[in-house]
This record gives structure tokens, C-alpha cells and sequence, in this order.
């Protein structure tokens, strides 16, 4: 008998047809997550799901898919997924990382720039007829050269993005629940600063920490009253990093500068006053999304999964503690 497996959104063609080789595919055609009455249908005689970050895998839908075996996350968060009831359970969890670190460092870049020269909000002056013209005091933005970023999280993408910086010759500043070896911070040109601090001195604060239940509104109102009124803050990590309701009201205050954001609180949902401010640049969750990084996250999502049903040990284990398997 094929394994049969759930597949909870589209992916790239070419991922789809290897898993279709061996496994029996039920695949969601509709461009929407499922509904969690769908999802716990369709999970009851599944072996595995290759779900979404806007799938919710818990003990009940685990419950409700008895023959489960494994859980392969399309992303490199795992935060929709009960990792310790699966453990519990024997079921190998998995995830995508690496492959979207430099397309996501690259979105990070693009929310600098247009935050700090104010692009987006430009073009929709241009579009809607209120450019005046040329004027030395029109529009006025931020260098980004020669100033201080902070990275709060550094790890594959926090390292990626201090690299981009040297070519704008800044001065980075980070901080992680792990400090770089020394060798590593002085190949990045970065220095180790403790949070609050960071939040002083950066002309931009970029976001980069995991979410977990510790660091759920890292960035909330008494960390923004630290902030520069000259700052940004970037968030392309997770959305309930940022308390968004008090960062409505720093943008609107002018407590900072600006934002730029590409993850939110309650997805696609946004915060009260949020999509009319002007100092905040809005990109829909666009971090990963370049057709060669979601090919190769779907290609690799399809390996974790394969890998545990056929007996082997997935590229990329979440739940170390399940395998070898019993």
C-alpha cells in the first residue's frame, strides 16, 4: 500500500510530482489555508502532512489522524505545530531551513531602503497626481550608509543580513540568546550589544529572533520608547514578535520614524490605524517568495517527508528525541 499523505496548499509542480511517485497525494486545490473542520478531516487516514505555517497541528488533529507519522513543516518556523505533543507521540517533525535565508535577507534590505527613503510611499504620491515637482525639502528621507543597524537574532538570516550591511558600510551591532564566536563577529564586522542597549543606539532595528511564548511581543511600547525618533524598526522574522497596536501608536506619535513589515500579529490581518499610516511600508509575508527558494523549500519538505516514511532520517529533524525510531 502507497502511503498517503496530505498536502495542505500548491506547491511547485516539480516537488508535487516526486511526492506523487510514491506517495498517494491529497492535495488542497483551493488557494486558501483549510478550514480546521477540513483539516481534520482529511487528516483521518493520512501517514503524513506537509503542512503550512497557517496550519494549527495539535494533539487533537493529531488525534484525529491516528496512522500519522510524520509532520513536515513548509517553512523554517515549526511555531504552528505542538512539537512536544508530537514527541510525545513518536512523530518526527520537520522543517525548511537555509534555503530561504538570502531571499529573505534580501526582502529585509528592500524594507530598509523603502522605509528610510520613503519608495512606497512616493510612488503612491507620484500615482495619485501630488508630486509637486522637484523641491529640496520635498519628501526627505534617511541615509542608510554609515548607519548603525541592530540585529536582534542572529542566526542564518541575521548573519545574511549583516553581511549586506558591509556594502553600506555600517556599523552593526546584534543581539542573540548566543553570542557569535569572536572569529565570526569580526568576519560579520558585527559587535554583541545587550538588548536594550541595541535599542538606543540603532538607526535601524531589524528582527530576526525565532517565536516562542518568551519572546512573544519582544518589541513592545517600553522597548519602543527606547528607540531613536529617527529609527525604523524591520520585522521579516514572526509577526507576534511586535506588539502592532503599540507600534501604531509609536508610527503615529512619531515615537520612530518608520517601519517596515512583512509579517503581522494575526495574518493577513492588520492592526487597527496600521494600513493608514504613511511612515510604515506593508509587504504580505513576501520573505521567501522567489520562485527558486519556494521550489527548493518544497523540494526539500517533500525530502523530510519521504525520508520518515520510508525509514529514513530526514534532512531537517525538529524533535531530535524521536529518532532513531522505536
Amino acid at each position: 500500500m502507497r502511503p498517503k499523505v496530505l498536502v495542505t496548499r500548491k506547491l511547485p509542480a516539480e516537488a508535487l510530482e516526486q511526492l506523487e511517485k510514491h506517495c498517494d497525494v491529497d492535495l488542497n486545490e483551493a488557494d486558501r489555508p483549510l478550514t480546521r473542520q477540513e483539516l481534520m478531516r482529511r487528516i483521518r487516514d493520512k501517514d503524513g502532512i506537509l503542512s503550512m505555517l497557517t496550519d494549527r497541528i495539535d494533539g487533537e488533529l493529531m488525534d484525529a489522524g491516528p496512522n500519522l507519522k510524520v509532520i513536515s513543516n513548509y517553512a523554517v518556523g515549526f511555531n504552528n505545530i505542538d512539537v512536544k505533543e508530537a514527541t510525545r507521540r513518536g512523530i518526527p517533525v520537520t522543517n525548511t531551513p537555509g534555503v530561504l535565508t538570502e531571499s529573505t535577507a534580501d526582502l529585509t534590505w528592500a524594507l530598509i531602503m523603502d522605509a528610510a527613503r520613503r519608495v512606497s510611499e512616493g510612488d503612491r504620491a507620484t500615482r495619485a497626481g501630488r508630486w509637486p515637482g522637484w523641491s529640496p525639502m520635498w519628501m526627505l528621507g534617511r541615509d542608510v550608509h554609515g548607519a548603525t543597524l541592530g540585529i536582534i537574532g542572529m542566526g542564518r538570516i541575521g548573519r545574511a543580513v549583516a553581511r549586506r550591511a558591509r556594502g553600506f558600510d555600517m556599523r552593526v551591532i546584534y543581539f542573540s540568546r548566543t553570542r557569535l564566536p569572536e572569529e565570526e563577529e569580526r568576519a560579520l564586522r558585527a559587535s554583541y550589544c545587550p538588548l536594550q542597549e541595541l535599542l538606543r543606539q540603532a538607526d535601524f532595528v531589524s528582527l530576526h529572533a525565532p517565536y516562542s511564548e518568551a519572546t512573544h511581543h519582544l518589541i513592545g511600547p517600553e522597548e519602543l520608547a527606547m528607540m531613536k525618533p529617527t529609527a525604523y524598526l524591520i520585522n521579516t522574522a514572526r509577526g507576534p514578535l511586535v506588539d502592532e497596536q503599540a507600534l501604531v501608536r509609536a508610527l503615529r506619535e512619531g515615537q520612530i520614524a518608520g517601519a517596515g513589515l512583512d509579517v503581522y500579529e494575526r495574518e493577513p490581518e492588520l492592526a487597527e490605524g496600521l494600513a493608514e499610516l504613511d511612515n510604515v511600508v506593508l509587504s504580505p509575508h513576501l520573505g521567501s517568495s522567489t520562485w527558486q527558494t519556494r521550489l527548493q523549500m518544497a523540494r526539500l519538505a517533500v525530502d523530510n517527508l519521504l525520508a520518515v516514511l520510508q525509514g529514513r532520517r530526514p534532512p531537517h529533524l525538529v524533535n531530535e528525541a524521536v529518532w532513531p525510531r522505536k
